[in-house]
């Protein structure tokens, strides 16, 4: 678009002063197009815009005849059509003559509408950027209602627009209001409209629960109608300059505080459109009696989503993962989420609850779960090893009764014995369990004492836990010990060659 002042200049020129299009284009720096452009506009007659001759102009009657049928035909089809009856000019130069004679529509008027006091309202998205939480980068929505007689505005942002927060700004600005109009339109936006054909609009049911529940009338406004739709544009335009502006703020929670403020302040103390003697503020005292009365109950706004848990103790849920208790694993279970809590059911038995984070792929857990799950898994550490020994050492169930009843620890003994059937084996553990519980000493000590006495008489090594090559000449090797008396020879002071032997003389 170029200002009305270029526009008159380019008037001027042309009947003026008699320049030609190229040269007015050359001299105010715009193209020859915006030059024609604006000549047409003008209803300059085709003849009067160019001195020269045109090798189109043979053919601008069968132009303007099918333009007149086809107002929306495409250049590149009227051009083949044209190129077939003899035009000899290229396409680019074509578009620009298609372009100078297409019809223009006829702008479209409007009229304002009016309504009653409590009557009617506006609903609507406005998208204020992203904003950044941990390592999470989220879109910043502003759900915005406007009262269409008062130009009453409620204002609060949410961290995305998905039917949940679209249902959470309706529960807050009626409870900001106080009460409920009687009519909201919508642009048609997928939380409201899930499909529009022609007049038959199929509503979404979840926006319908909402409207039954607080009884006022949902309403989508007509496709390309700006007099339907302009106070919520309005409202949002009028947020983004005199609110959202080099606004500063710590978090989202700030943000809506200041929303709050603004809305009960600025946006309620100017001067109300509809009658310019009267404040928004005043308009909305006024207005107020003629809404609708809220109900006993808000309406439930929780998000409510199915999940299926894997092996890990998690339940994934927008981004991030919380954990449940490690006995609900492998099931599906049902979020509830509100954007302060999360919490997570098996059918009607609640299994865990959170604090809701919007961070990206952080892990919020409870300390209970994760300590039941380390404990669940060293007794089953346990109960696997008693099972090993109850089936290869049946003298083991006997021992493990005698250490119990004597308030022994089961775990320890139950790893201890694990070890000794690893080095010694099945037979020679049963053995030594056996005369353990014999002489009266049910312990692991007795145990291990038996079978190192028993190793030692057989003369065999030590048992070492040591992994060694596939080498036969290193894995067979046997190394005995040597005599304790061979190590004391060690330890012996050697004799020194200059002192004198009691059997020799003094010289």
């Amino acid at each position: 678009m170029i200002s009305p002042s270029l526009q008159a200049k380019i008037l001027q020129l042309y009947h003026a002063e008699k320049w030609p299009i190229g040269t007015i284009a050359a001299q105010i720096h715009v193209h020859h197009t915006t030059v024609r452009r604006v000549l047409a506009q003008a209803q300059i007659p085709a003849g009067t815009q160019s001195v020269r001759p045109s090798i189109a102009d043979p053919y601008v009657g069968f132009i303007v005849e099918t333009l007149e049928k086809y107002p929306r035909l495409r250049a590149s089809r009227l051009y083949e059509m044209v190129r077939l009856r003899g035009y000899p000019g290229r396409p680019d130069h074509f578009r620009a003559i298609v372009a100078r004679y297409r019809p223009r529509p006829a702008a479209e008027a409007f009229l304002r509408l009016r309504t009653l006091p409590g009557e009617q309202a506006g609903a609507d998205w406005g998208h204020f950027g992203k904003i950044t939480i941990g390592r999470a980068v989220r879109p910043l929505m502003g759900f915005v209602m406007v009262l269409s007689w008062s130009r009453q505005v409620f204002l609060r942002f949410y961290l995305s627009a998905v039917t949940a927060n679209f249902l959470r700004g309706h529960v807050d600005a009626f409870s900001f209001f106080s009460s409920v109009p009687r009519v909201i339109l919508y642009d048609n936006l997928k939380s409201a409209v899930l499909e529009r054909i022609d007049d038959a609009i199929r509503f979404n049911p979840i926006l319908l629960e909402l409207a039954a529940h607080y009884r006022f009338s949902p309403r989508p406004v007509a496709v390309a109608r700006g007099n339907e739709k302009g106070r919520c544009e309005r409202a949002i335009r009028f947020i983004r300059d005199s609110f959202f502006a080099a606004r500063t703020f710590t978090d989202i929670a700030d943000l809506n505080t200041q929303a709050a403020l603004w809305c009960t302040g600025v946006a309620a103390d100017r001067k109300c459109p509809e009658d310019g003697t009267h404040t928004v503020r005043e308009a909305f005292d006024a207005e107020k009696p003629s809404m609708l009365a809220l109900p006993d109950e808000p309406f439930p706004t929780e998000e409510r989503v199915a999940v299926h848990v894997g092996k890990t103790p998690y339940v994934r849920f927008d981004l991030n993962d919380y954990s449940i208790p490690h006995t609900h694993v492998r099931r599906t279970l049902l979020v509830l989420a509100s954007l302060d809590a999360v919490r997570i059911f098996d059918g009607n038995v609640l299994v865990a609850s959170h604090l809701r984070s919007f961070d990206r792929d952080a892990q919020i857990e409870e300390p209970a779960h994760v300590a039941a799950l380390v404990e669940a898994k060293r007794h089953a550490r346990e109960h696997r090893g008693m099972d090993r020994l109850h089936h290869a050492i049946p003298s083991s169930k006997a021992l493990f009764t005698e250490i119990a009843r004597r308030g022994g620890n089961l775990g320890s003994v139950t790893l201890g014995l694990v070890r000794l059937l690893d080095a010694h084996g099945a037979a020679a553990l049963e053995e030594a369990i056996a005369e353990a519980l014999a002489h009266g000493f049910p312990h692991l000590p007795a145990v291990r004492h038996i079978l190192d006495r028993k190793r030692h008489a057989r003369g065999q090594p030590p048992p070492i836990a040591v992994s060694l090559p596939e080498d036969p000449r290193i894995r067979d090797l046997v190394i005995r010990p040597h005599r304790l008396d061979d190590y004391e020879d060690l330890h012996k002071e050697p004799k020194n060659d200059h002192e004198p032997n009691d059997n020799e003389p003094n010289t």
